[in-house]
């Protein structure tokens, strides 16, 4: 559109019902705070702008979404006096002149940005006001938008509707779109002369009618337009985010054998011809290439594994973990901050943390990195085509040459230079006929024990 938007986002609410420290907007979907997941549909719709009205933690809330939008304006509302109120809170952001405002609602994280572009287009058309509505079976509780002619006449609270209009099963949504050289007209015309002496932007509807304004409806998919105010809700769209997140990967060319129990990431990104056996989490931060094989019950943050890799089961990537070409990773290994070589395999029970693995190299069963001395991390670096036998310790910051041999149960302390082989272990000494003399002095101590 040529049109310019900005959005005026609500997420001053208190969140009590959520039962937690943390500011209700700021709790996760997928990954991603929900006040995110809502400029982000903004910025899809074309939302140029946003001014987000915060109440409590507002510099948290201020922190997370200018990590995932440039131009924001942060506008506090310190008193709670009604949905318009709060978006007069942002008056200085709305009288930059945008030609489209949305009022979106932080606590909404499905919404839909085609939803958002449908109402800009009705103001495009010459509506001066467009509502996102939807209809439901059960439509207890919420406000009516009643129809005429094809325009919004009016949003009719339930409390205030008549029979009829309580028999009508489209209902407000919340989220508008305004014009923007109506919006502050129309917002500074809405009183409070009800019960509770607030400001409510639903009024806006009437104002515009009398003033003889266009004001249309939209229909948008209830789902879309869940709000969340407590735990249950939460769980409740995390599960609707999910299943879309299934079948968008899915219709992507990513195999999931068993859809409900993967789970990903807002950023979540798989090639195509990848599987993915049932059990994976995929947390923020991961890339998988084409052709990878990941087997089941992994968990994967912060990682990038490239094409034709083979992971687990039971193996978990974090901490900028980055996979070459053809990589092997095993049941039980742990990988952090690692950087591992094309064709490199981990196959067992090991612990590589803070390495660079080249390509080819072999870690045995039961090898760590011991990376940690209890203040400082350390790099351990191992040469392509390395053999590390099982059970070795690595201790950082420390380097195995191209090529070289570590021989298994070896505690390596000491650079191995390229083609070397080295063995750090006590040598064994073999006393014929001692374990009989063990095992009788086991015996009798145990006979010494009460019963």
């Amino acid at each position: 559109m040529a049109r310019t938007c900005m959005t005026v986002i609500l997420a001053a609410g208190e969140g009590t019902r959520m039962r937690s420290a943390l500011p209700k907007v700021l709790h996760e979907i997928g990954g991603l705070p929900m006040v995110c997941h809502v400029v982000k549909a903004a910025q899809t719709a074309g939302g140029e702008a946003h001014a987000v009205v915060v109440g409590r933690e507002a510099a948290k809330v201020e922190s997370v979404v200018r990590g995932v939008a440039a131009k924001v304006s942060i506008h506090e509302q310190t008193q709670r006096l009604g949905t318009a109120h709060a978006v007069l809170s942002a008056r200085s952001a709305i009288e930059n002149g945008f030609d489209d405002l949305l009022v979106l609602f932080a606590d909404t994280p499905l919404t839909n940005p085609q939803a958002l572009a449908g109402l800009r287009a009705s103001l495009a058309d010459g509506a001066n006001v467009a509502v996102l509505g939807f209809r439901t079976a059960n439509p207890q509780g919420y406000g009516r938008l009643l129809m005429e002619n094809g325009e919004l006449t009016a949003i009719r609270e339930e409390k205030d509707a008549s029979i009829p209009e309580s028999m009508v099963d489209f209902c407000n949504g919340g989220i508008m779109a305004i014009d923007g050289r109506k919006a502050l007209e129309l917002l500074e015309a809405i009183g409070n002369a009800n019960s509770k002496g607030e400001y409510y932007l639903t009024d806006i509807v009437e104002i515009a009618r009398i003033k003889g304004l266009k004001v249309v409806a939209h229909e948008a998919a209830e789902e879309d337009l869940l709000g969340i105010n407590t735990r249950v809700e939460l769980a409740r769209v995390e599960a609707i985010w999910q299943e879309r997140k299934r079948k968008e990967m899915m219709l992507a060319g990513v195999t999931l054998v068993d859809p409900q129990s993967v789970y990903f990431s807002h950023d979540t990104r798989i090639g195509q011809d990848t599987l993915v056996e049932p059990n994976v989490f995929f947390g923020p931060g991961v890339t998988i290439g084409d052709n990878v094989v990941i087997h089941a019950f992994c968990h994967f943050t912060q990682t990038s594994i490239s094409e034709g890799c083979h992971i687990g089961p039971f193996a978990r990537m974090r901490g900028n973990a980055r996979l070459g070409r053809d990589g092997h990773v095993g049941n039980f290994v742990e990988f952090k901050n690692v950087e591992f070589g094309d064709g490199a395999k981990a196959s067992h029970l090991t612990y590589l943390g803070d390495a660079k693995i080249g390509a080819a190299a072999n870690i045995g069963a039961g090898t760590i990195t011991c990376n940690y001395d209890g203040v400082n991390k350390s790099q351990t670096i191992i040469g392509e085509n390395a053999f590390i036998g099982s059970n070795s310790s690595l201790v950082a910051p420390v380097s195995v040459g191209k090529g070289a041999y570590v021989a298994s149960g070896s505690v390596i302390v000491d650079d191995v230079p390229e083609g070397a082989m080295a063995v750090a272990r006590g040598r064994q000494v073999n006393k014929e006929g001692h374990a009989a003399t063990i095992r009788e002095r086991a015996l009798a101590k145990k006979a010494q024990k009460p019963a």
